[in-house]
C-alpha cells in the first residue's frame, strides 16, 4: 500500500476482503471483448478501474459496497484496480486527477458530494471515463449511476406507516443532495398512501461516517417523538440501529441487510448491491459501451435494488402487502413522475388506474 499525503491507495490488487464472496459472485467469467472506445483495453490487458470512496472500505455498507464492486470488476474483468478510501471534500479533484494522470480507464466518485470535483476534472481528463455514483452529472466521458432509491423507499415508507403507534416517522442521512432527497421523498410517498396524516422530519449529520453525530442525532430524534427511522449512513449507520433498539423504537437498515446488527429494532433494510451496479458499468466500459447518461437501475432488477429480511415484528400480512406493491412496481402499475407540488418540481405517484 502507498500512501499519498493524506489519502492512502492501493495500486494493481485489491484486499482479500469479501474475495470467497467475490469468486462465488463471478463464477468463471472470461473477460469480455473490446471495441475501438478509448475506455476498452483488450484482453484484460491494461483496463484499470480505481475509486474514490468518501470513508472506509469496511464500513459494511455504502463504501465497502463500492470497494467490492471494483474487486468484482477485477476478478470477472481481469482489469487492474485501486482505491483511495476517507476522501475528504477538499481532496476530491486531486484524488480523482491522480488515478487519471495515472491511466486509468474508468474512475468511480463514489457518492453524489463529488460531483462538482467531477465537473472539475472530467474536462481535463477527457480519455479518462468517470462515473458519479449516486451522482447527476453528465457529460461525453461522465456517467452518473444510480440506483433508484425511491422506489425502495416507498416501500419502507409502507411499513414505516403501518408500524408507528405516534405517527411520526424520521429520515436521517449523512448528507442533502439528490440522492438523499429522492430516497427521502419515496420515504414520504410510501408513507403517506398509508395514513395521509403521517408526519415525517428529516436530518442530515453532515457526515456519513461520524459515530457520536449520528447517535445524537439519533436521540434528538426519539426525543422529537418518532419512532421509527429511515436512517442511510455509512460507518455509523450501527450506532442509530444500536440506539433506535436501545429505545424501543424501530429502523430502516441500508445499502446492506442490516438485521443482524439491532434485531429488534430493524424492520428490513433496503439492499442496493452498488457493488454489482460498478461492475456492470467496468463491463460497459471495457466493451466499448459506456455513455454519458445516467443509468438508473430499480427494483426491476433485483439483483441490485431489493428488500432484505423482515423482523419477526412486521405481520405477515403487511410483508405479502408490499411485496405485492413491488411488484406492481417491477411491472409499471406504480410509477413516480414528475410534478408540481407547492411551486416546486418533485415525484408523485401513478397508478395504473389513474
Amino acid at each position: 500500500m502507498l500512501e499519498l499525503s493524506r489519502r492512502k491507495f492501493l495500486l494493481y490488487g485489491s484486499a482479500a476482503l469479501g474475495t470467497s464472496l467475490l469468486l462465488k459472485a463471478c463464477g468463471n467469467s472470461n473477460p469480455t471483448q473490446t471495441s475501438n472506445n478509448p475506455t476498452a483495453a483488450g484482453g484484460g490487458e491494461g483496463f484499470k478501474v480505481a475509486i474514490a470512496l468518501p470513508g472506509v472500505r469496511s464500513d459494511k455498507a455504502w463504501n465497502q459496497a463500492g470497494y467490492e464492486g471494483v474487486n468484482i470488476a477485477k476478478q470477472k474483468l481481469e482489469a487492474e484496480t485501486a482505491y483511495v478510501e476517507q476522501v475528504a471534500q477538499p481532496d476530491q479533484a486531486e484524488a480523482l486527477s491522480d488515478f487519471a494522470r495515472r491511466g486509468f480507464n474508468v474512475v468511480f466518485a463514489h457518492g453524489g458530494q463529488f460531483d462538482a470535483a467531477v465537473e472539475q476534472v472530467a474536462t481535463q481528463f477527457p480519455k479518462t471515463f468517470f462515473v458519479a455514483v449516486n451522482g447527476s452529472v453528465n457529460a461525453e466521458n461522465v456517467a452518473a449511476l444510480r440506483i433508484d432509491h425511491l422506489q425502495a423507499s416507498y416501500l419502507c415508507g409502507i411499513i414505516a406507516a403501518s408500524m408507528t403507534k405516534s405517527n411520526r416517522l424520521a429520515y436521517l442521512a449523512g448528507q442533502s443532495f439528490e440522492a438523499t432527497l429522492q430516497e427521502l421523498r419515496g420515504f414520504e410517498l410510501g408513507a403517506k398512501s398509508v395514513k395521509p396524516n403521517v408526519q415525517i422530519s428529516s436530518s442530515f449529520t453532515g457526515d456519513w461516517n461520524d459515530i457520536a453525530k449520528a447517535k445524537e442525532a439519533t436521540l434528538a430524534i426519539i426525543s422529537s417523538g418518532a419512532d421509527v427511522i429511515y436512517q442511510w449512513l455509512d460507518n455509523s449507520s450501527p450506532a442509530v440501529l444500536q440506539a433506535a433498539s436501545d429505545k424501543g423504537i424501530y429502523a430502516f437498515g441500508n445499502t446492506t441487510d442490516q438485521l443482524n446488527i439491532a434485531p429488534k429494532a430493524v424492520l428490513t433494510s433496503a439492499l442496493k448491491r452498488i457493488d454489482l451496479a460498478i461492475a456492470f458499468l467496468a463491463e460497459q466500459a471495457k466493451n466499448g459501451q459506456i455513455k454519458g447518461q445516467t443509468y438508473a437501475l430499480g427494483l426491476a432488477r433485483p439483483d441490485i435494488l431489493n428488500l432484505g429480511k423482515f423482523g419477526q415484528m412486521v405481520p405477515e400480512a403487511l410483508q405479502k402487502q408490499v411485496l405485492s406493491t413491488r411488484q406492481a412496481i417491477i411491472d409499471n402499475k406504480i410509477t413516480f413522475e414528475s410534478c408540481q407540488e407547492g411551486g416546486k418540481e418533485t415525484r408523485c405517484v401513478k397508478t395504473a388506474s389513474t
